[in-house]
């Protein structure tokens, strides 16, 4: 998962300065009160219906480019043979945000942030979304955003009454939102999801080493640092990007691959 915000200067190396707001979250009411006591047994199914309706919502509430937006035409050609992939049915949006960021949601949704494509190239951004299309085929996303839902204001709704659902406020649903938008994964989900970024580039005739080059940027971008507020690494939350950096240029190198230059 990928969480950053920052605001590029104009020396960034893609396309015009991102000068739009943060990603937004969700806070709407998700629905009818019978929906709260389902969040205690939530099947498979339902948190594909709630990623959905929650991944609709972002849509609608953040500034998705329009097919002739610069960003959004550059998406829809890095991506124009992976609507279908590895048995997953997959679509793609800018959000004109300045956020280094990107997620993959369980029902295929791919959000790709115009402040990630600003700072990376083409291929560094391929293997972003490789990276989170691996969380969504391992079901690492599907699995966080049940998490999300379980222990958020959702079951906190059921559980106040007695068992009996009551309406979601504004403040729960944000708290909600919050989760979903900070999802973090364990070192070996993240792992994982790096090894399946890695193959994704190759399957799809792409130098791997870029697997490592988009990491490097994030360190680049981070200035070192492994605290919080814009400095917040990407990717997860754990202090070891540098290491996976060199982790995947080894791997690219063993490979017979060459690192390419910037």
């Amino acid at each position: 998962m990928i969480t950053k915000h920052i605001l590029l200067s104009a020396s960034a190396m893609m396309l015009c300065t991102v000068t739009f707001g943060q990603i937004r979250i969700n806070t709407k009411t998700v629905g009818a009160a019978t929906k709260a006591v389902k969040a205690v047994t939530l099947s498979n199914e339902d948190v594909i219906a709630y990623t959905k309706e929650y991944v609709q919502w972002m849509d609608e509430n953040n500034p998705v480019a329009p097919e002739d937006d610069a960003f959004a035409i550059r998406l829809k050609k890095l991506t124009s043979n992976l609507q279908n992939y590895d048995g997953l049915n997959l679509n793609y949006k800018v959000y004109l945000v300045r956020d280094v960021n990107a997620f993959a949601c369980a029902d295929g949704s791919v959000r790709v942030c115009a402040g990630l494509m600003e700072a990376m190239s083409d291929n560094e951004v391929l293997g972003v979304i490789g990276h989170e299309i691996g969380h969504v085929k391992n079901t690492d996303s599907r699995d966080a955003f049940k998490s999300a839902l379980m222990t958020s204001a959702l079951k906190e709704g059921v559980s106040s009454q007695g068992g009996t659902a009551a309406a979601l406020s504004d403040s729960q649903l944000g708290e909600l939102g919050e989760q979903v938008a900070n999802m973090s994964f364990s070192r070996k989900q993240e792992s994982t999801a790096d090894d399946y970024g890695y193959k994704f580039l190759k399957d799809n005739n792409v130098n791997p080493w870029y697997m490592s080059m988009a990491f490097e940027r994030l360190v680049e971008m981070s200035g070192g640092a492994s605290g919080g507020g814009l400095t917040k690494k990407l990717f997860s939350s754990h202090p070891d990007t540098q290491k996976r950096v060199d982790e995947m240029a080894k791997r690219a190198t063993k490979d017979g691959f060459e690192k390419p230059a910037k």
